[in-house]
């Protein structure tokens, strides 16, 4: 049977991918050790979505490892080699404030992490694919320096500008802009999985995510925009926005919709690309719009404060273009709008914390 091997396996794209990919006839083998424990606390456990998956698919095989040890990804990739058809790496340290805390682990994580991956991955699958999430993050801060104009809910672009009609495409620059530490390490993981591609001909890709959510996620304060926001809005816990006076803008993507991008490139895979993968302006708000459909659709206003003091490297605006990927594979399309999402992040956090 052939293998797909997910790191980040318990955690939002990598539960998907798990799902998504057994569905089509792949054995997972999942690698995931609880790191999100680790950098955000018992409340952002995976544990609970591991614990489905070994249940739900019959044949995913867990290893309770970190991607950082050579060793034991040596010892995992030996095992399956050639079975193994594709590789989806999500496994990451995704906080900007906990990287600022910890800079060796979040490097260690995100691209000493990688590079042991894609290393394993062309001594014993060369001929595998390559599927990395990246972030919209490589491109620094540098999206703030676009002609932004303040409106009544949001920030918006200005409409004269050539990113307005779509989103901001893969021409923009990851050089000489402000990233914080964790976009930093990503650009590093970023570059690595290219010149991989480039250098030794592979088949990786990376996929520039914009706010990547779903039911799957385990959102906190720190990581987890709107899944965090909602379970805040359900729980009635205090919310705290961090500056921009709440008009920040963020595409925000279903993992499903993420998951089936995954699909079609493995259908037809390139060497060294990539992709924005986002909302674009199919999927898209502010802080106080989100706010605002969440109290919609709980039905009860959410408790939330404001603070001048915006997140370092934090996008003002951030949309993503997509149209190359959709280019180059036409038969993509989204599957779900923002307030379908929304909604089925609050019925299944409903279900949890009732459970």
């Amino acid at each position: 049977m052939d293998i797909a091997l997910v790191t980040g396996s318990a955690g939002l794209i990598g539960s998907e991918a798990s799902r998504f990919f057994a569905e089509k006839g792949f054995r997972i083998v999942g690698i995931d050790n609880d790191m999100r424990r680790h950098f955000f606390g018992k409340e952002a456990s995976t544990t609970w979505s591991r614990q489905q998956l070994e249940t739900e698919l019959p044949h995913y095989q867990h290893y309770d490892e970190d991607i950082r040890d050579q060793i034991a990804m040596e010892r995992i990739f030996s095992e399956y080699q050639s079975d193994i058809k594709m590789i989806i790496h999500t496994a990451s340290q995704p906080s900007h404030d906990w990287a600022a805390r910890d800079p060796f682990t979040d490097f260690q994580v995100n691209a000493n992490g990688t590079l042991v991956l894609l290393e394993m991955t062309r001594q014993y699958a060369p001929e595998a694919v390559f599927i990395f999430t990246s972030t919209n993050k490589v491109y620094g801060d540098l999206p703030n320096t676009l002609p932004l104009i303040e409106q009544t809910t949001r920030w918006e672009l200005d409409e004269s500008h050539p990113f307005a009609t779509y989103g901001i495409d893969e021409s923009m620059s990851v050089d000489q802009s402000k990233h914080s530490l964790f976009g930093a390490s990503k650009v590093a993981a970023d570059i690595l999985v290219q010149e991989y591609g480039r250098y030794f001909g592979m088949k990786t890709v990376c996929f520039r995510g914009g706010c990547l959510t779903g039911p799957n996620h385990s959102g906190t304060q720190l990581h987890g925009f709107l899944a965090y926001l909602m379970k805040c809005a359900i729980t009635e816990t205090p919310y705290t926005v961090f500056g921009y006076q709440g008009k920040q803008v963020r595409d925000n993507i279903h993992s499903y919709d993420l998951i089936n991008m995954f699909w079609h490139f493995y259908q037809n895979p390139r060497s060294g690309e990539v992709y924005n993968a986002g909302g674009s302006r199919f999927s898209n708000c502010s802080m106080l719009e989100a706010i605002t459909l969440c109290e919609e659709i709980t039905g009860k206003p959410m408790k939330w404060s404001y603070s001048e003091t915006n997140r370092i490297g934090d996008h003002i605006w951030w949309i993503g273009d997509v149209r190359k990927f959709q280019t180059h594979y036409p038969a993509w399309q989204y599957q779900y709008s923002l307030p379908a999402l929304l909604h089925e992040i609050h019925d299944h956090l409903q279900s949890r914390l009732s459970s």
